[in-house]
């Protein structure tokens, strides 16, 4: 029998972030400015890959999937965020938001296991690198980012079906500016014994495993740096790390924040802060990481300037 406190909801409440009302213009137009220059930024990133031949390698292959991904990422949350600043409107369809539910998690996969796959690939570089052209050919690119689609796709799948699934809540309002799964599930007063034993395992799994084979990857790398006596192979060997190690640590940094890192309650607005810097901050901020320490990059976008402001006659 149900309770009287218990409901079915057709819409939910987001409260968004912890600001006051009369700072509402400035943040969301920083946050406009925030989502534009990242949307822009790994749009910039892929067309350069897609354009210059010398970039046609599997780490600029793995990178112009990762930038794909840091825009559909940062594209979840941010203009349903925007939009509610400035309409001034809080709410969102269950539809909505559990497409939200469905879309974070995929992304938030995807790019744990894109993440792994490029330190794969600068391990293979680094360790084996006479043997680099032969292990990382282009079949097993293609089959590296297919698996982390498929794989991203069906953890989101499930976290979404059984999310779905509680269909009675105590209340509709979610103290956070998107529909954040845990949010949702400490809302439900359905019985929430299979998505603790599911989702939760799962969403640590997918997470966790990735990061493992990270350390595993570096751990071997940093095994191979300190073997090389030239001074000059260790700069080397660290120039084509460091614009990844950067972006590991940013992106794994936020999620031991907002996930692994206890809060004193579950409205803490520290929460919501980590995740504005997990799911707009972090995308923004790696197409400059990885343009601002990369010749490569830096030399395409040179030359594809060079031939529109100067083409050959």
């Amino acid at each position: 029998m149900r309770r009287d406190n218990e409901s079915t909801v057709s819409e939910f409440i987001l409260l968004g972030l912890p600001i006051q009302p009369e700072d509402q213009g400035l943040y969301s137009a920083l946050f406009l400015a925030m989502y534009l220059t990242t949307v822009l930024g790994n749009l910039l990133i892929i067309l350069l890959i897609r354009l210059d031949s010398h970039l046609h390698t599997p780490m600029y292959f793995f990178l112009s999937h990762l930038a794909f991904t840091d825009v559909s990422f940062s594209s979840v949350t941010a203009p349903k965020m925007l939009m509610n600043m400035l309409t001034h409107s809080q709410s969102i369809s269950y539809a909505g938001c559990v497409s939200q539910v469905y879309f974070f998690s995929t992304f938030t996969d995807l790019d744990s296991f894109l993440l792994t796959s490029m330190a794969y690939d600068r391990y293979v570089a680094i360790c084996h690198p006479l043997h680099y052209t032969t292990i990382m050919s282009q079949n097993l690119c293609v089959l590296l980012v297919v698996m982390s689609w498929v794989l991203s796709s069906a953890n989101a799948l499930v976290h979404t079906l059984l999310l779905a699934r509680l269909s009675h809540f105590r209340n509709n309002t979610i103290p956070h500016y998107f529909c954040e799964p845990s949010a949702l599930l400490s809302l439900s007063s359905s019985d929430t014994t299979i998505n603790e034993m599911v989702i939760l395992p799962l969403g640590t799994l997918v997470i966790t495993l990735p990061f493992i084979c990270i350390l595993v990857s570096y751990g071997r790398i940093g095994v191979t740096i300190l073997r090389t006596p030239s001074i000059k192979g260790i700069c080397k060997a660290l120039s084509t790390c460091g614009s990844h190690l950067s972006v590991v640590c940013l992106y794994y940094g936020a999620i031991i924040g907002l996930y692994l890192v206890p809060s004193s309650n579950n409205t803490n607005d520290k929460d919501v802060i980590v995740a504005v810097i997990y799911s707009l901050v972090t995308p923004m901020v790696n197409p400059f990481i990885y343009s601002l320490r990369n010749r490569d990059i830096k030399g395409a976008l040179r030359n594809i300037l060079n031939r529109r402001l100067c083409p050959q006659w």
